[in-house]
């Protein structure tokens, strides 16, 4: 249902996604729905992008929608790891000079994969407003754009071409369901996906431990959880405090609902990812299957967004043998 509350200057349009699908296409390859047997579940396997997360097609989108002296600036972006990876590949592959600002309990995968496609990292504190104070002092200090990661319209635009190739790969889909963490993952995929098709219910997993997305959709309005808090759980990737407000209103205006998963929940979904899709999950990343199969949704009509697969193998192999 649309959000008549929503300015619609803040909603992402579908004319917005389909030019980011153009924009980005000769860059970015569409994922495979994957069925997972024999539970029949499908999954949109985002994992399987060069960095290994969705998180590639808004960096695309938003670094290519700069202008030539923009680019030539350089931009700077902050992210636990999957949006750091995404801007620092994309950069590289455009020529643009790159800086990523990560908090120190950062995944040491994450930070390495970032510094292998030649970006410069700093890094900050996981607490308080850290990660953007640190950004926007790097952005004045060299004049550098900075790419949100995910309170961004360009951002959005970009995550909803998920939204155009699920309703493309599986036209009777009446579930889609997605991790929130700021949000720019689900609101550009709602947005697409509820403007296309008003019947396909569109619905957000967070982790029980980082649940401030589910919160403010009770209460109609955005809530902040401490990072103190979201930082316990395993998912790094949705420990983000609050969502961003564009994210936020394409949220209210096209998502059905938003649900949690307990950390146990995360690990088993992890483990079934794994037998039955042969594909590697990150926590955040098996979030979405969790929801679906705590919900009961229909598995032959559901598609659980896969969104990275980013995982220290020591961990991963303690939670598959778990």
């Amino acid at each position: 249902m649309h959000d008549e509350n929503a300015q619609d200057a803040d909603i992402v349009t579908l004319d917005a996604v389909r030019a980011a699908a153009s924009r980005i296409a000769p860059f970015v390859n569409a994922t495979p729905l994957v069925r997972m047997t024999p539970s029949g579940m499908w999954l949109k396997a985002e994992s399987l992008h060069p960095i290994g997360a969705f998180k590639i097609r808004g960096a695309f989108n938003a670094l290519l929608t700069l202008s030539e002296d923009e680019r030539r600036r350089g931009v700077v972006a902050h992210s636990s790891g999957n949006h750091a990876q995404a801007v620092a590949y994309a950069a590289k592959i455009l020529g643009i000079r790159a800086t990523v600002v990560m908090p120190e309990t950062s995944s040491r995968l994450k930070m390495e994969a970032t510094k292998r496609w030649g970006a410069e990292i700093v890094l900050c504190s996981p607490f308080g407003n850290a990660r953007a104070e640190v950004t926007a002092g790097i952005a004045r200090e060299k004049g550098y754009l900075v790419i949100e990661p995910y309170d961004s319209a360009a951002i959005m635009a970009g995550t909803g071409t998920i939204g155009l190739e699920i309703l493309a790969q599986k036209p009777d889909v009446k579930f889609v369901v997605a991790p929130v963490s700021g949000g720019g993952l689900i609101g550009g995929i709602a947005a697409a996906i509820a403007q296309s098709d008003s019947t396909i219910r569109v619905v957000g997993v967070e982790p029980e431990l980082a649940n401030d997305a589910a919160q403010s959709f009770k209460a109609k309005r955005i809530v902040r959880v401490p990072p103190e808090d979201t930082i316990r759980t395993i998912a790094d990737g949705l420990r983000v405090p609050q969502l961003g407000r564009l994210p936020w209103i394409n949220i209210r205006a096209f998502v059905h609902d938003i649900i949690t998963v307990s950390e146990d929940a995360i690990r088993a979904a992890m483990r079934l990812i794994a037998a039955e899709a042969k594909l590697v999950a990150e926590p955040s990343g098996a979030v979405a299957l969790a929801g679906a199969l705590a919900a009961g949704l229909d598995p032959d009509r559901t598609v659980s967004v896969l969104s990275g697969g980013n995982v220290d193998l020591k961990s991963y192999g303690d939670i598959l043998g778990g």
